[in-house]
């Protein structure tokens, strides 16, 4: 368990405040939109900042910086899909049955997604995008 928790988790989530602040203003003011592109959207304006900063604040990558790109992006990609592939329905199905509808039930669903997508990240980006040789 030791190798999965270590001193990047903290600087991670200090990062993560700052992408998740971002993140969620775009993503509820283009709620107009739609799911998916409000929070297609509000993620690549994320990413963007978290690359720059986890790359050398959290992980200290010394990677090429074009290859460290291309696999943050693919680990991003991943990420976004997987975490609100599985936050839409579970959310419908769990706050559906708790009587949540609306603009609310999409708003809950997409928090959670968040919380997913957070979790995702994390070892993505540790494992894979910013691996240490």
């Amino acid at each position: 368990m030791s190798k999965l928790i270590d001193s990047s988790i903290p600087k991670f989530l200090l990062v993560g405040v700052g992408n998740t602040l971002l993140s969620a203003v775009l993503m509820f003011v283009l709620e107009p939109l739609g799911y998916w592109p409000s929070t297609a959207i509000a993620y690549v304006a994320g990413a963007v900042m978290s690359f720059f900063l986890n790359r050398k604040f959290t992980f200290k990558s010394e990677e090429d910086f074009v290859k460290s790109a291309v696999k943050f992006a693919v680990n991003v990609a991943v990420c976004y899909l997987l975490a609100y592939s599985i936050a839409q329905p579970l959310g419908k199905l769990i706050l559906g049955a708790l009587g949540v509808e609306g603009i609310w039930l999409e708003r809950l669903t997409k928090i959670g997604g968040m919380g997913l997508y957070t979790i995702l990240n994390y070892f993505g980006q540790r494992f894979f995008a910013f691996k240490k040789s």
